[in-house]
């Protein structure tokens, strides 16, 4: 039952005290067309109700907290709570930005010493982390590849080489910043082909943007061939970080040939993330592209004060308000310190190695396209359930949540028919993975006996099987009360 079903008239929470009580006149502090003699659109409820209400809302919510979410390429993992606790510290949490430099010292510093640490992982030269989310990351790093170019006086670049097993965001971030999409096919190992890729490159192209590894959980064995036929070319190469949590400690970027780098850190850097925010995309480039990052940069001065740098003549400009998600760069740093080098390259090998131990399990079950070995995440395929008893990717998904498990994610990349991507991440137990191979098998085996089992799924959830066609032809965008109030 909604909230505004459940109201009655007359029921208080709470009373402000009447008018002539307070030290302060309404009609003084607030402007008189803003002041309402009645609110009818506000629910009558006690204040027990209204928790109850809340609390039961949040009980029926799923998060990394409740149970296992494979959501491939999303890297949803346990979150440290000492992350939060230090986030939420009085120092941090209520600093203003524009308070002046020397009262934000501290900030400043850890900022500037998580710029340092990701400088230490990526071997990038230097760091803006004012992009909010990897997606503006990418138009960020384009928009860079934009002004090298721009400056350099070659202004014919017009074209972004993207492979088709690309995140989605990739060849929208290069429409945005007026590129030229060109899509470059995958060989028959899941990597880029070299042959379209070498058909594809010549004076017009500005950068080819890659993940890797890629959305398939592939780490692409000719990336060093790759990075050199693009620097032949005199273009730059773009690394998607959002499947960085493969290769913390094991490579770097900037060792594998790629001049731009972006990260996730709502994803390999274990802060929260979903819901719309909110995120983090830092973008760290080499020597050549420093000139252009947005302003301001954070820089230590001869006497170890920290400033914003606002000297870079040929920055792109601000790109977000203020000096980014500083709290979000705050957790992650925590989780860097806490975690160590060899704590991070033990993430590193204990998500592939996860990802590889479902993906042996569950082979026998779904159709495995690209049969090698992975990294941190796999995409399976119904094609098999499919073809035989009409059970697609969709139905597998729902069916999963009657059994308490979140959705991987299904349809992506495209390459794939039927796919369903599953990355276990480094923070799941065996018992965890034990009981999602367990269930996933019980699945296949209903998709074989009883596929209408499947096909009306989920039955245990709050909500059942939704109109998803209906839904988005046809949105509720708002709550009408009783009487068309």
């Amino acid at each position: 039952m909604l909230i505004f079903e459940k109201s009655r008239p007359g029921k208080i929470g709470y009373s402000l005290a009447k008018i002539e009580e307070c030290f302060y006149k309404q009609k003084d502090v607030i402007p008189g067309h803003l002041l309402a003699e009645d609110l009818p659109l506000l629910p009558e409820l006690s204040e027990p109700e209204v928790v109850r209400h809340y609390v039961e809302l949040s009980r029926k919510n799923f998060g990394v907290d409740v149970g296992f979410y494979p959501l491939g390429s999303c890297t949803m993992k346990y979150n440290p709570k000492v992350n939060e606790e230090i986030a939420q510290l009085d120092g941090f949490s209520l600093l203003h930005p524009y308070q002046p430099e020397s009262s934000v010292q501290g900030a400043l510093e850890a900022i500037y010493t998580l710029e340092q640490c990701l400088k230490e992982i990526t071997g990038m030269s230097r760091f803006t982390f004012q992009p909010a989310a990897g997606a503006q990351g990418e138009l960020v790093g384009l928009l860079l590849v934009k002004a090298y170019f721009n400056d350099r006086g070659d202004k014919g670049r017009q074209k972004v080489l993207i492979p088709d097993s690309a995140h989605g965001t990739n060849p929208a971030s290069a429409s945005m910043s007026g590129f030229e999409v060109v899509k470059i096919p995958s060989n028959e190992k899941g990597g880029v082909s070299l042959l379209s890729l070498s058909e594809n490159l010549d004076n017009r192209v500005a950068c080819l943007m890659l993940t890797n590894p890629n959305t398939l959980g592939l780490f692409d064995e000719n990336i060093l061939t790759i990075a050199s036929m693009v620097h032949k070319v005199g273009a730059l190469l773009y690394y998607d970080g959002a499947n960085a949590n493969a290769t913390l400690g094991i490579t770097r970027p900037a060792e594998l040939g790629f001049d731009i780098v972006h990260l996730n850190l709502h994803k390999t850097f274990s802060t929260p993330h979903g819901g719309g925010g909110p995120g983090a995309g830092p973008i760290g480039v080499v020597e050549s592209l420093v000139q252009y990052l947005p302003v301001p940069l954070v820089d230590k001065d001869s006497e170890g004060n920290f400033f914003f740098n606002f000297n870079l003549p040929k920055s792109i400009g601000k790109v977000r308000s203020f000096w980014g998600n500083f709290l979000v760069l705050l957790k992650s740093l925590c989780y860097i310190l806490q975690m160590g080098a060899e704590g991070l390259r033990r993430v590193s090998e204990d998500a592939i190695l996860n990802a590889n131990y479902l993906m042996h399990h569950l082979k026998k079950y779904y159709y495995l396209p690209f049969p090698r070995i992975c990294q941190h995440e796999f995409v399976l395929s119904a094609r098999w359930q499919k073809e035989k008893n009409g059970v697609k990717a969709l139905d597998i998904a729902k069916r999963l949540m009657d059994f308490g498990f979140h959705p991987p994610t299904i349809y992506f990349p495209l390459i794939v028919e039927e796919a369903i991507m599953i990355e276990p991440t480094e923070t799941e137990s065996r018992q965890t993975l034990d009981k999602f191979i367990e269930v996933m098998g019980t699945i296949a085996n209903e998709a074989e006996k009883n596929p209408q089992i499947l096909l009306t799924a989920p039955h245990n959830t709050p909500v059942k099987r939704l109109d998803e066609v209906k839904a988005a032809r046809q949105p509720v965008l708002k709550f009408e009360c009783k009487g068309g109030k």
